[in-house]
């Protein structure tokens, strides 16, 4: 696809849609599907996603903050979008964009308690992973004071898997599973409701899904980032060669003069740095990219809007495509090299980075 830009974060809206139904798949055909597209939808553009989601019939959208789902409304979304964490500052907007909030603790829901518009709310606890939400104990206390707040109606009950990739804590997960179910019973039947639930994310859906409620939350693997081979890589971060310089033994290349060349030297500069959220930990020789199906090393220090790599080896001129990550480098593959996860590697992808979106 022709473009002006150098640099580019491709992104498969098929690859999108064949995960998509690749995990509902594996679910009851009644269960609901919350896609999460907060941290502008994990670096791949939120407005997008969820209008490929929404066409897919996606029953709900998970988003981090209110401003989140007030940019998905003024969008042109209409399905649900649940706030995470809406805090202290956001009732107006919440509410004149029919946003439905997450409550987690006692202040939050004085907010929106002590006002009586009626909005729909959606119940967290906390079941081992000591973040946000109520505790089993809390159930009497939130229980009698939700009943002050009529115009408050429960959508969903909530928690939140803390371990669900990792196979040593299976244990600890079916603990999780455990007591979700002990509050969700006991809250349904003191409060005399009837409400959805969910707590499994992407993980619990590939590796308990009999444990699905009528609801799961599906976050990374809709981009293609998992343990399952069937799901499809949906992001391709790739950029040119800016200039390519030939150097001798002994030179120094980039901040600190920290790389000094033992032999002669080809090497390329790429228009890529730091400020575009490629991690500096990636420089002199711990990262690499592909120029022409074959690795280059970074070498030197990474700046704050280029990168150089040695292309001794490699049969390359300006102008060249430079593979960050994608089908042939897996951003997985990076995030393992820096002992850091996916999700971080993506979510830090600056905005200033043209996305196209292909298909």
């Amino acid at each position: 696809m022709p473009t002006s830009h150098e640099t580019i974060l491709y992104i498969d809206l098929k690859a999108l849609e064949k995960n998509y139904k690749y995990l509902k798949n594996k679910l009851k055909s009644e269960t609901k599907i919350i896609a999460v597209v907060k941290a502008f939808a994990y670096g791949h553009g939120d407005i997008t996603i969820a209008k490929k989601l929404e066409e897919l019939g996606v029953d709900a959208f998970w988003v981090a903050d209110f401003e989140e789902g007030m940019n998905l409304r003024k969008a042109g979304i209409s399905r649900k979008i649940i706030v995470a964490n809406p805090g202290i500052k956001g009732y107006k907007e919440i509410v004149k964009y029919n946003l439905e909030p997450v409550i987690y603790n006692y202040r939050s829901l004085e907010i929106f308690g002590k006002n009586n518009i009626p909005i729909s709310v959606h119940i967290k606890f906390n079941t081992g992973m000591n973040r946000y939400g109520f505790n089993l104990e809390e159930v009497e206390v939130l229980t009698k004071k939700l009943k002050e707040f009529p115009h408050l109606k429960i959508e969903s009950i909530c928690s939140h898997l803390a371990a669900a990739t990792d196979k040593s804590k299976d244990d600890f997960t079916q603990k999780q599973f455990e007591k979700f179910d002990t509050i969700c019973k006991l809250f349904t039947e003191t409060l005399n409701i009837k409400s959805e639930r969910h707590i499994l994310n992407t993980a619990g859906v590939l590796r308990f899904t009999s444990q699905q409620n009528n609801m799961v939350r599906l976050g990374i693997g809709l981009y293609g980032i998992g343990e399952d081979d069937n799901l499809q890589v949906v992001a391709k971060l790739v950029s040119t060669i800016s200039q390519i310089r030939n150097l001798k033994q002994g030179e120094k290349v980039g901040y600190d003069a920290s790389f000094i060349t033992e032999k002669e030297m080809r090497i390329a500069v790429i228009p890529l740095g730091y400020a575009d959220g490629i991690n500096r930990k990636l420089g002199n020789e711990k990262g690499k990219v592909l120029i022409n199906n074959v690795f280059a090393n970074i070498i030197g220090e990474i700046s704050m809007d280029s990168l150089m790599v040695d292309i001794s080896s490699i049969n390359a001129k300006e102008g060249d495509l430079v593979t960050v990550f994608g089908t042939g480098y897996k951003v997985s593959d990076i995030a393992k090299n820096l002992n850091t996860i996916a999700y971080e590697i993506l979510a830090t992808l600056n905005r200033r980075i043209k996305r196209v979106y292909l298909n």
